[in-house]
């Protein structure tokens, strides 16, 4: 099969490192550069609707929710093309927090109170104390304000208002705040079921224990330790499935992965966000655990075709520890020269993440740099390893999290 890749960030060299372990794959081109994508891919350049239609592509597989919002996948359904991703109309459930709240409202998924402010009188009124603040749109993972008292809340909307997200920040959701351990669930889905994966762990905040500002994600672990075993089937039944059955109801089918981010309460898991991608750096340890053909999983949910049963995957875990230039999310630097890394295998993998590569020299060329990656027979062995490699790399002002795969805190 001849697969075209949209992205270029860690997620799509997960996506890229995994696709080209499939004896289906005979060809991948890629629409960005990145320094650990196969040699062989083929870089493209221009229209990728175009370029599927007039090059065969049998699947195209779209890693980042920018393309997803846009309607790629309307736009290559109409060419005939087949592709991994949700419409436009679906990938609202990301696009816009007040959609996605509104929906879960009316299929009965469980989330926090909320409430939707397209004025900045309005939002601020309705600010009584702990919150959570978010900007209704695509805000790259930045556009979350845990805020535990009214002050922070006021000083979140001044900011949001003020500009700083652009059209994403023109309109505020204000939830109740939550308070428990966050887990993720993601689910292929194929317009008729959702197949879950996996539970994972992201740690979105920069500082250890949760301190600092959100970021896109400083590590993950998969599967996180102690969970209820029945949890990923309850969320199945509670959230995943009764999404893809409004979806279909509502005439724009969900395929795709969907992404489940949740609150573990006191009165069971409530959901934080949807996003219509794999996460990132979700997606990282997730390709280590699985024990199957991605290709023919991402194939069959665009084409109506998952499986009844469930995946399988390795035992054990994986942690992802993300390695930042310093400074991030703030203002960073880029350029420096990355050392110490090593060669990718079956039991880890350094994923490029915001890296270039120039006469052989692979340097940074973003906030989040790269994610190490690595697989044990348990999560205690999976940090290690992961840390290990972590140790050994090195560019000018790299920076990490030392407590990627910890036990989980139970507040924001």
């Amino acid at each position: 099969m001849h697969v075209l890749l949209i992205g270029g960030g860690g997620r799509e060299h997960a996506l890229a490192w995994r696709l080209a372990q499939s004896p289906r794959l005979t060809r991948l081109s890629v629409t960005h550069d990145n320094p650990g994508f196969p040699t062989d891919a083929v870089r493209v350049v221009g229209d990728p609707v175009t370029h599927a239609v007039s090059e065969a592509v049998d699947l195209v597989v779209i890693g980042p929710e920018a393309p997803l919002a846009d309607g790629l996948v309307d736009r290559l359904e109409a060419a005939g093309v087949p592709a991994f991703g949700p419409g436009k109309a679906a990938a609202q459930l990301e696009a816009s927090k007040a959609f996605a709240k509104t929906f879960m409202e009316a299929h009965d998924i469980p989330t926090a109170a909320w409430s939707a402010h397209a004025e900045a009188a309005s939002a601020h009124a309705a600010v009584e104390g702990a919150c959570v603040i978010k900007a209704d749109g695509l805000a790259a993972g930045k556009g979350v304000y845990v805020c535990h008292d009214a002050s922070t809340a006021h000083a979140a909307l001044d900011e949001i208002f003020s500009g700083r997200f652009g059209a994403a920040g023109a309109r505020v959701v204000i939830e109740e705040l939550l308070i428990g351990p966050e887990v993720s669930v993601l689910a292929l889905c194929d317009g008729e079921r959702a197949v879950p994966l996996l539970p994972a762990r992201d740690h979105k905040r920069r500082f250890e224990g949760d301190l600092g500002p959100n970021t896109g994600g400083m590590g993950a672990v998969c599967p996180p330790p102690g969970l209820d075993p029945g949890l990923v089937e309850r969320v199945r039944r509670e959230v995943l499935q009764p999404v893809v059955d409004g979806m279909r109801a509502a005439g724009t089918p969900f395929r795709g992965v969907l992404y489940a981010g949740l609150m573990l309460t006191a009165d069971g898991p409530r959901v934080l966000e949807f996003n219509v991608r794999f996460g990132d750096p979700e997606c990282q340890p997730l390709m280590l655990m699985l024990d199957e053909d991605i290709l023919t999983l991402l194939h069959a949910a665009a084409t109506d075709g998952l499986p009844t049963r469930p995946l399988r995957w390795r035992a054990g875990a994986a942690c992802c520890v993300v390695l930042v230039a310093g400074g991030y999310p703030g203002p960073i630097e880029r350029g420096a020269e990355i050392t110490g890394l090593p060669e990718p295998g079956a039991d880890a993998v350094v994923f490029f993440a915001g890296a270039t590569k120039d006469a052989g020299v692979v340097r940074s060329a973003g906030g989040r740099v790269l994610g190490v990656t690595a697989w044990g027979a348990d999560i205690d062995a999976a940090r290690s390893a992961a840390y290990r490699i972590a140790d050994g790399v090195r560019f000018a002002t790299c920076a990490m999290r030392r407590d990627i795969g910890g036990p989980p805190l139970t507040g924001r």
